[in-house]
Formats: structure tokens, C-alpha cells, sequence
């Protein structure tokens, strides 16, 4: 971006327009507020934000009275002007200004004598630009909401109030990226998460640590489940293994040294030991590999787990069920030699589209994440990371798979690939990862016993092929908008009688269903079928059985499809078609 701090241009003038948008908004806003401090305004996807100190909270109730006065800056057809300062004028001009924060800036990013500047009338904001030519160019923006963020990302510094907003190159593209912030925000899983009533946040356990209600918890058991299951058939063994550790486990491991960051303050007791929940699994999972001596005829060895993590994420990044600090990762770590390596990448790779297929995850990406040349950030030597590397990028050119590579993404211990999904907002994250590990097998030591006898060192692959329970939901509420499939959905079937007479029947072919382990809900109200119907379908159930007199005499149920298709059908013919559609997990 343009600013002098973490954000970089691209000269891309989309992110040009937003950009100089960020500026009028910091312009608008010192006008509205004098005494307003200004920290950072970089274009971000679809739209751009600032950040600033107002000294006293404000809330979104208060863009209107911004956002007109942007407006009133575009129509002044103000130019952009850019210009170069030395850095004693710099600090001067700001210090004049009480902006301290770019005074920090200056002190922290500008290199030189140099220091560039952009002025929009009366508003200067130390920055390397471009910028469009005047703020009459700004024809189509739109602020969003008001959130809190820390000054450069560092919770220790002052949290400053930042206010979002979008720009388009003309008022029809505004308009329509405002109708899909409509639908998104339609789809948006905490929404969902709550009308649902499919999981829930509460203050009194604590941020990022959310409670599974009985639905949610249904579908992740169902979701579990196929997991599981499809693992066995592959060759995975499950263990179960706890939640903490000694804290001395991940000091081996590096990540009480390189990942401490994320992890939790350790429990010390009295006689001095140490533990530490656990951030992730892969040291209890080298744990289990070394209970006995292995040989090469035990390898690969692919040991898998449901696993529990924490990890201490900071409260602006927590979002709903999509970052936490408490989830369950669908893990596993497959010990091998090396020429057993790219089979197993390749067979990780596969088992992840396997899972994305059937769950519905229909769009991503592929990322290998390297390394930088930040070295005190990385175990291990150049050599290993660049076999690392080829392998994960053999996989999956071999597999005719595209990729993209992002320097400085990786784990401390390897590179990875990572699926990159989006949300309902078209926010990216990452769902699934591959990574090839040989620094772990170093620094524990293992071994297995080779067909000549002699003991050598195991190849690590680490993947999450499913990803987090708790990130894997967000994405399926989201991406089905809470109508799950029918072997996902919580309530399969809504038996529905029409009157009190019917319910004995109703109750009869509730039975017939659970027998198949069919989940159903008998609904007896003595309430109107419409009312029946219509609450069933506010819960997105697949299927509505409505029973009545002309049902009870044929043996059969009016069959209510969600979508609207209805039809009569016999007891016997809905269960063998439901059994069939849950048994294949049709979408």
C-alpha cells in the first residue's frame, strides 16, 4: 500500500482509487474532529479503512455526519498534491499538527533524508502514494462500520478507532458490491450460528472459546464421523492423546521458543513442573511413534487424531467460529522414508479434495508457503527447506494442480500448501494444509530400523486434510446458507400431524424413521400445520412429513421438499429414498 508502515503498492488503480478514498476520509474526519490523531490508511480488498485516536468514542451512528463531508470534499474538486520533504521539515509539520503517531512513523520507517507527503487541501498524511488526480474522482464510496484496533497490530500499544469503508470507480459498481454485502451479511455464520441456535459465545467462558449447542453439535459429530471413517479406509490409525503436556515437550519441539507468541502462559505448580496446553498436536503425536521401535516394514505410519489445540489469538482477530482459541483440528502425521515421501504427499493432497468434494467446498486455492531469510524464524538448514519445498510442489504439479507462492508464510519447522477458502465476505482463509517436516525427526531423534539393519531418520508429513472443526463449520453455515444437506442437517425430518387425531400416527412414522437412524422430530403441537410448516422451515429442515386422514388410511405421508416440491409418497418408499440420499451424502 502506499503508506509508509506495513502495506506496499501495487500501482493497481483500483487500490490507487481506494487509497486516495482512505485520505478524504482522514481529511473529512479532522475537519469534523481537530483534535483527532491519525494513525494508518491503506486500501484493503473491496474497500479501504483508517485508523485514528479520537480521544473520546465514537460509534457508527456518527458516519453519516462523515461520510457527508467526504462527500462535500469530492464536490470541492480538491487536488492530490504530492511532495518531498526533507525530514526536519517532516517532523515540524507534524509536530505543528500533533500527529504523533506519524512522528512514529518517521522516527521507525523513513530511511534518508527524504520523507514524501501528500496534501488534500488542508490534510497532510505522510505517504509514498500514488493517489488519483483530485478528490472529484471519487465518485462512489460508501463507510461501513466502526471497529477497534491496536496501533500496529500491537495489543501493548494505544487501541485507536478504525472506521471501514468501499469505493468503486462508478455508483453502479458501489451499489451492486452493497447488495452482496446485503446477501453476505444473509449468509454470515454468526448470524446464522445464533438464529439457528447451532453454537454460541458467552463473556462468561470467554472470547474464542465457543459452546457447540446440541444441532451444532450433531453436525460436527456427523462430520466427525465421515471423517473418521474415511480415514480408517486409508490406513490411518486414531489415538487419543491429552490436551496438555509438559512444557519441557515443546521447548523440543521449538514451539515454546518460536511459537510462544500463541501459546498460553504454562501452569507451574508447586514442586516446580510445568504444563502447557497444548497449541498443537504433532509432539504428542512423535510421542506415540516412539512407544516402540520402528522398521521400515511398519512405514509409512499414519497416526491421526481429532485433537484438541489452544492457541491464544488476540481479541480483534477472534471472529465467530472462524478464529478461536479452542478448536479441534482434524490432524494427523505420517511417518516415512523418503522415497515414500511424494506417494504420501500426493495421497494428503488427495484425501483433502476428497473431503472439500463431498462437504461442498467447491472454490479454493492453492498456496505453498516458504520461508523468508529471517533466520532466527526457521529450524533447520536451506538445503532441507528447498527438498521440502520441491516435494510439496512436485505433488502437486504432478497431480495438475496450479499454485501461487507466498514468501514467509510458513511453519517455523517447513513449508506448506495451504487450501485457501473464502467466506460469505469474500475473506480469505486458509481450511486445509500439507507440510513436510525433517527438522521434528532431528530434534526428537527418531528413527526406524531400514531393511539393511541399520537405524535411519523418518521423513514427517503434517497435514490437516478436513481442517478445524470449528473453521470447517463457519465455512459449511456460510456456504449453505444453513440448509445443510440432509445427512448433515441436524432434523432430517419434520413429521407433522394436521390434527391432535393424527398424532398417534405421526408418532408411528417417527419411529419407522429412528429405527434407520433417521433424525426426526415429531411434531404434535396443537398448534395450525401452517404454523407446524412454517417453523420447519425456518429451521431449513430437508423434509416435512405432513400426516393426515387420507396419509393414516394409505400408509403414507405428504411430502414436503425443501425448495417446494411436494408429493404423496408410502412410509416404506420415503425411508429406502432418504436412507439412500443420507448413506451417499448427496448435496
Amino acid at each position: 500500500m502506499a503508506e509508509y508502515g506495513d502495506h506496499e503498492s501495487s500501482g493497481n488503480p483500483l487500490e490507487t482509487l481506494r487509497h486516495s478514498s482512505a485520505h478524504l476520509l482522514a481529511a473529512a474526519v479532522t475537519e469534523l474532529y481537530p483534535d483527532a490523531k491519525y494513525g494508518i490508511g491503506p486500501a484493503v480488498q473491496d474497500g479501504f479503512y483508517y485508523d485514528f485516536d479520537f480521544g473520546k468514542p465514537i460509534s457508527e451512528a456518527d458516519l453519516a455526519a462523515i461520510e457527508s463531508r467526504m462527500r462535500k470534499l469530492a464536490q470541492a474538486d480538491i487536488p492530490f498534491v504530492h511532495e518531498t520533504l526533507s525530514r526536519r521539515q517532516a517532523v515540524d509539520e507534524f509536530t505543528n499538527r500533533h500527529q504523533d503517531y506519524k512522528l512514529e512513523l518517521i522516527a521507525d520507517k523513513v530511511e534518508g533524508d527524504e520523507v514524501s507527503v501528500y496534501r488534500t487541501g488542508d490534510f497532510l498524511d505522510l505517504c509514498r502514494g500514488p493517489h488519483v488526480r483530485s478528490t472529484k474522482d471519487l465518485k462512489a464510496f460508501k463507510l461501513l462500520r466502526v471497529a477497534g484496533a491496536y496501533w500496529r497490530g500491537d495489543e501493548k500499544k494505544p487501541q485507536l478507532t478504525r472506521i471501514y469503508g468501499t469505493s468503486w470507480p462508478t455508483p453502479k459498481e458501489l451499489e451492486a458490491y452493497l447488495k452482496f454485502l446485503e446477501e453476505a451479511e444473509l449468509r454470515d455464520h454468526k448470524k446464522l450460528g445464533k438464529d439457528l441456535k447451532l453454537f454460541a459465545i458467552d463473556d462468561r467462558v470467554g472470547p474464542g472459546l465457543p459452546l457447540w449447542l446440541p444441532d451444532g453439535a450433531t453436525i460436527r459429530r456427523e462430520i466427525e464421523r465421515f471423517i473418521v471413517d474415511e480415514e480408517l479406509a486409508r490406513g490411518y490409525l486414531h489415538v487419543r492423546t491429552p490436551d496438555v503436556a509438559r512444557l519441557d515437550l515443546f521447548r523440543q519441539s521449538g514451539h515454546a521458543q518460536l511459537y510462544k507468541e500463541y501459546m498460553y502462559p504454562p501452569m507451574i505448580f508447586e514442586d516446580g513442573e510445568e504444563l502447557e496446553l497444548r497449541p498443537v498436536n504433532c509432539p504428542h503425536h512423535i510421542v506415540v511413534y516412539q512407544t516402540e521401535l520402528r522398521s521400515y516394514r511398519d512405514l509409512p505410519l499414519r497416526i491421526a487424531e481429532i485433537g484438541n489445540n489452544w492457541r491464544y489469538e488476540r481479541s480483534g482477530t477472534l471472529a465467530g467460529m472462524n478464529r478461536v482459541r479452542s478448536f479441534a483440528l482434524n490432524d494427523a502425521h505420517i511417518f516415512c522414508t523418503p522415497d515414500q515421501l511424494m506417494d504420501e504427499v500426493r495421497g494428503a493432497i488427495d484425501l483433502a479434495l476428497y473431503f472439500s468434494k463431498v462437504l461442498g467446498i467447491d472454490e479454493f486455492r492453492f498456496e505453498v508457503a516458504t520461508r523468508d531469510n529471517v533466520k532466527d524464524k526457521w529450524l533447520g538448514d536451506e538445503v532441507q527447506w528447498a527438498e521440502a519445498q520441491g516435494a510439496l510442489e512436485e505433488a502437486l504439479e504432478s497431480m495438475g494442480q496450479l499454485y501461487t507462492v507466498k514468501a514467509g508464510e510458513a511453519a517455523f519447522y517447513g513449508p506448506k500448501i495451504d487450501f485457501q477458502v473464502h467466506d460469505a465476505h469474500r475473506r480469505e482463509f486458509t481450511n486445509s494444509t500439507v507440510q513436510v517436516d525433517f527438522q521434528m525427526p532431528q530434534r526428537f531423534d527418531l528413527e526406524y530400523v531400514a531393511e539393511d539393519g541399520t537405524r535411519k531418520r523418518p521423513v514427517m508429513v503434517h497435514r490437516g486434510a478436513a481442517g478445524a472443526m470449528e473453521r470447517l463449520f463457519s465455512y459449511l453455515i456460510e456456504r449453505y446458507a444453513g440448509a445443510f444437506p440432509t445427512w448433515l442437517h441436524p432434523t432430517q425430518v419434520v413429521v407433522a400431524s394436521v390434527r391432535d387425531e393424527f398424532n398417534e400416527y405421526a408418532q408411528k412414522v417417527g419411529a419407522e424413521l429412528r429405527k434407520s437412524r433417521v433424525r426426526v422430530l415429531v411434531d404434535t403441537r396443537s398448534e395450525r400445520l401452517d404454523r407446524k410448516i412454517r417453523d420447519a422451515k425456518t429451521k431449513k429442515v430437508p423434509y416435512i412429513a405432513v400426516v393426515g386422514s387420507s396419509e393414516v388410511e394409505t400408509n403414507s405421508v405428504n411430502l414436503n421438499r425443501r425448495g417446494g416440491e411436494r408429493e404423496t409418497v408410502s412410509v416404506e418408499a420415503f425411508l429406502e429414498s432418504i436412507k439412500a440420499e443420507i448413506a451417499e451424502r448427496r448435496r
